[in-house]
């Protein structure tokens, strides 16, 4: 037998009507908040991602999927949704449109981690993008979206926390560098090898280090807020009174840097206690320099992604049911051989009438026929026989209290509709 790759997961058809259910919801959100959908390739040029997520980030260095084609061409599978979002909207000319372009997306993304609560190595995103305001209230309404896609789950706001953060622009981050490098140089031999790299490359990658050696080395490192300059400072009180405004709780968490290198300004995290340590069902923030990175004109950006796994892990650890998909609205049961082509017929035209409805195609007896048709949770059964056929008037029964009635196919619709 080939069993399924590690880290992956199959969605089987009793399960899959939970991810339709996240899937409309999100629609519905994106339509509240006047998104459109936008869909990139699963794979991309390698260079996107070394270029825009960032050649000293965990997801770059150690959890690409990335393989040669055969042209020999580096291409890999998209390890997160942005970079190609930014990757669309250059090459699409959207920046030509009316601004801000709002976007959303459901997407597979694929990092070679160690499997965790909710995130494996292909796991699925909803995420939104903003493109084409600077403004805080673009961070305050990718914040607003965030909340709402878990609020419209049932996750409401007492099972969360959001915790923001700035991390500067490039203007401020310079003098935050040099304060981190020279914090951790005189750490360097309690840090791994990893971080050890990372200190004269990019000092800020060392504070979203996972090893717990360096977590605590970090906990005390200089805080980013008191390197802020009053631009970015500005921005992030604006987006603070924006969120109060709003009725938003938050807290400012100055150790959030996010794992990507993309990010300026604004990022931030909705927090659940329901998946253990790893509760991050939300991550996101601004990112203004990514379109100019991948070759594009400096236009500012913010969004986030959200884990469908992990949104439906905290959705089942805090007790929320998600609603089984109605039955079929009717079973039609042969019960002779001219039964099944009646049957067949009958079906596709209650079916262009919008009717969910199914009929037997496996030639059981009729005793085995009534137990699928409770399985299925069918509303009414239809018993097509000779003497019902003949007379064009059909037995239906009512599932839900056992009676029986004789009607034909027009009264049979009727009573479908009501």
């Amino acid at each position: 037998m080939i069993n399924i790759p590690k880290g992956t997961k199959d969605v089987v058809p009793s399960e899959s009507y939970k991810w339709h259910f996240i899937e409309d919801k999100a629609r519905q959100i994106a339509k509240e908040f006047c998104m459109r959908e936008i869909r990139t390739p699963v794979f991309e040029h390698t260079e996107l991602f070394l270029r825009g997520v960032g050649d000293t980030t965990d997801i770059v260095n150690k959890e690409m999927y990335t393989f040669n084609d055969k042209g020999g061409r580096s291409i890999t599978l998209k390890p997160e949704g942005t970079a190609g979002v930014a990757r669309a909207f250059i090459e699409n000319g959207l920046g030509e449109n009316p601004q801000p372009t709002k976007m959303y997306y459901i997407t597979p993304v694929f990092r070679y981690e160690r499997p965790q609560a909710g995130r494996l190595r292909e796991h699925h995103q909803f995420g939104v993008e903003i493109y084409g305001s600077a403004s805080p209230q673009a961070d305050a309404e990718v914040i607003l979206i965030a909340r709402a896609m878990l609020n419209k789950v049932g996750i409401k706001d007492d099972m969360l926390s959001l915790n923001i953060n700035s991390i500067g622009c490039p203007k401020c981050r310079a003098d935050y560098n040099r304060a981190l490098k020279e914090y951790f140089s005189a750490r360097i031999d309690g840090m791994c090898s990893t971080c050890r790299e990372r200190l004269d490359k990019n000092p800020l990658r060392i504070l979203d280090c996972k090893e717990e050696g360096c977590r605590k080395i970090a906990a005390d490192a200089p805080v980013i807020l008191d390197y802020l300059c009053d631009d970015c400072k500005n921005h992030h009180e604006q987006l603070c009174s924006a969120l109060e405004a709003a009725g938003v709780k938050y807290t400012i968490n100055p150790h959030i840097v996010r794992g990507l290198d993309y990010y300026t300004r604004t990022v931030f995290e909705f927090i659940s206690t329901a998946i253990g340590a790893q509760g991050t069902v939300c991550g996101g923030g601004r990112y203004d320099g990514l379109v100019q990175e991948v070759g594009g004109k400096p236009t500012p950006a913010a969004g986030f992604g959200m884990g469908i796994e992990r949104l439906l892990m905290v959705m089942q650890n805090t007790g929320i049911v998600i609603p089984e998909p109605a039955g079929p609205d009717v079973y039609l049961a042969p019960l002779c051989e001219q039964g099944y082509a009646v049957s067949l017929a009958m079906a596709e035209r209650l079916r262009a009438k919008g009717f969910a409805v199914e009929r037997e195609i496996s030639g059981r007896s009729l005793k085995a026929q009534m137990k699928y048709a409770a399985k299925t949770g069918a509303k009414k059964v239809v018993f097509i026989g000779e003497d019902e056929i003949a007379k064009g008037i059909y037995t239906v029964k009512n599932m839900a209290d056992g009676t029986s009635s004789a009607m034909t196919e027009e009264e049979l619709t009727e009573a479908l509709y009501e």
